[in-house]
């Protein structure tokens, strides 16, 4: 059953887009754990629990897009075109027995991402607006911000991946994803607020200046 309850905001971001972060960060999480520690709980080589741990991070990606749409009643986007890639190119990375497919996933996903979005953005679209899903009423400009905002950090954060994973250990990278690119993700985002409190429609009417 979905929630339908009205959501509370906390510092920017409402109860269900934490949910959703939760839930999101589940995989990455089993993904570090099994690079760590799956060559302990199965006897393998330690040089295979990438792999091992590729096989446990298509799973959970399951497990988490499964339960998103049972709480919510829908996948959100990016995280769903985020999951198809997971499962592509980690039954590359599994069939060929090459890491390089799952370590070169972040990349592809986060340029297409931000080409979507800079490609909207650039044709008058701020498709955020839908991304978002109404979680902000925001004005047409607030959300055009955002969606040229959030195109340049999907830019970096390809341009990071990249880096990492050509001239760091395979371990490095994984921790990197859980301990790096999530926590500057949720850095990022909390620097949106003043976009919001700016761009929120009807803030001259139902706010006043502070003396």
């Amino acid at each position: 059953m979905s929630d339908t309850s009205p959501d509370k905001t906390h510092a920017g971001m409402s109860a269900s887009q934490w949910t959703r972060m939760a839930i999101e960060l589940g995989p990455l999480v089993v993904f570090f754990v099994m690079n760590a520690q799956a060559d302990r709980f199965f006897g393998n080589p330690e040089a295979q629990n990438i792999f091992y741990a590729t096989g446990a991070f298509m799973v959970a990606t399951v497990v988490s897009l499964s339960y998103s749409y049972a709480k919510f009643r829908k996948v959100p986007t990016m995280p769903l075109v985020s999951g198809i890639f997971i499962m592509v190119f980690g039954a590359l990375t599994l069939w060929l027995q090459d890491d390089e497919f799952i370590k070169l996933k972040p990349t592809i996903v986060n340029a297409l991402f931000a080409a979507a979005l800079l490609g909207a953005a650039a044709m008058g679209r701020p498709v955020m607006k839908q991304l978002f899903d109404g979680a902000f009423d925001l004005t047409d400009k607030g959300w055009m911000v955002l969606t040229v905002r959030w195109g340049l950090f999907f830019i970096f954060l390809g341009l990071v991946n990249e880096v990492v994973w050509r001239n760091f250990s395979t371990d490095f990278w994984v921790s990197f994803k859980l301990f790096g690119v999530m926590p500057m993700t949720l850095v990022f985002g909390m620097a949106q607020i003043p976009v919001l409190t700016k761009y929120a429609r009807g803030r001259d009417i139902d706010t006043q200046p502070a003396e």
